[in-house]
């Protein structure tokens, strides 16, 4: 007799986890007890043992959702997992937001620095600096909104909806897991994310996504013209066909005009962006010290748009501190990106667009 498997509900949002008391404190002196004994969270000999910190130090649950992770990719893995409460934030001892992530006082990040690459070890994980892209910024990235940039598609943007986006599409070897840890949230800001597993069983215009047809220009972090320096293509869906990954940024695939997508490839790629906007999860609204954990090979993210600086009061508008979130990436092999790490770092990516390197003295 042959038992008939029914197929499971394509997952519609992510995993969410509420911190407990107790392990919200054993997560806090585990990162005090760190910060006391190398000092730096990029320390190389703390970078070094990450791993080995993680499984020792992490409660138990928190470590085991986060291994399990990596290598669940099944068709009811979301790709994304919501920390509620993982840290309390002291307000006062943060300060003000600063005007840009430039001005960020790192020292007041630091403990925040070593929870989050804590939560990257136990996937195991190691943080990676994206250089081209952030500028040798660290491996933790103070994502703050900015005046001069608040109608654009990136993290400093605010006015405008910022489109779900796997990040840095435009790479051959972009971030396998991304964090982001809200310090502020005050204007409540919905944070979305998207899964390509939401689509359950691959279709026909999924498999058109194979594809290797469609480029991606980098971000508007750039200039227009460095943005467009490629005509390389790639495939946007990859990977086992039945359990695909997926490289995606609506925004510079579909809304940039300048892309210069092929007609047959905007077609497909807008088919595909109607359904995947009705999968969008928005429902998520995150306060100081909550957390999202994402595979980037799975899942993307993105925001609502907000006035910053602005939060709704009964009717009113009234100011308040702008919205401050630490954003860290990391690689599972850092052996397979040797190939466009820095020779003397190899924690340092040095790739530019679909595999071109640009080296620094």
């Amino acid at each position: 007799m042959i038992t008939k498997i029914t197929p499971s509900k394509p997952p519609t949002k992510p995993l969410i986890v509420d911190v407990s008391p107790v392990e919200r404190a054993i997560i806090k002196s585990s990162a005090l007890y760190l910060q006391n004994e190398y000092g730096d969270y990029e320390s190389p000999d703390y970078i070094s043992n990450l791993h080995l910190n993680a499984y020792h130090l992490l409660p138990e649950r928190i470590a085991s959702l986060l291994s399990n992770l990596s290598t669940d990719f099944s068709e009811e893995q979301y790709g994304a997992i919501v920390f509620r409460g993982l840290v309390d934030v002291d307000q006062e001892a943060l300060g003000p937001t600063p005007t840009s992530w430039k001005e960020t006082d790192k020292s007041k990040l630091n403990l925040y620095g070593f929870i989050s690459s804590l939560l990257h070890g136990a996937v195991p994980s190691k943080p990676v600096q994206y250089y081209v892209q952030r500028k040798g910024g660290g491996s933790l990235h103070a994502i703050i909104p900015e005046e001069n940039m608040s109608f654009s598609q990136t993290g400093a943007g605010s006015r405008t909806d910022l489109f779900v986006h796997t990040e840095d599409a435009f790479l051959y070897n972009p971030a396998d897991f991304l964090s982001f840890l809200y310090l502020r949230n005050e204007e409540q800001v919905n944070s979305t994310l998207y899964s390509v597993r939401s689509h359950g069983e691959t279709d026909e215009l999924m498999e058109e996504l194979f594809k290797e047809i469609y480029k991606c220009p980098k971000d508007a972090n750039f200039e227009i013209e460095d943005a467009l320096a490629s005509e390389l293509t790639t495939s946007v869906l990859y990977g086992n066909r039945l359990r695909p990954f997926i490289r995606f940024d609506a925004a510079e695939q579909i809304y940039n005009e300048q892309a210069g997508q092929s007609p047959e490839a905007l077609e497909i790629l807008k088919k595909f962006w109607e359904k995947a906007k009705t999968l969008i999860y928005d429902e998520f609204i995150p306060n100081a010290g909550d957390l999202v954990f994402v595979n980037n090979h799975l899942c993307a993210h993105g925001r609502t748009a907000f006035r910053a600086g602005i939060r709704e009061v009964n009717g009113e508008s009234v100011k308040c501190e702008r919205r401050q979130m630490l954003r860290m990436m990391s690689k599972s092999s850092l052996i397979h990106v040797q190939d466009v790490a820095h020779p003397e770092n190899p924690y340092l990516i040095m790739e530019d667009h679909y595999g071109k390197v640009n080296l620094i003295n």
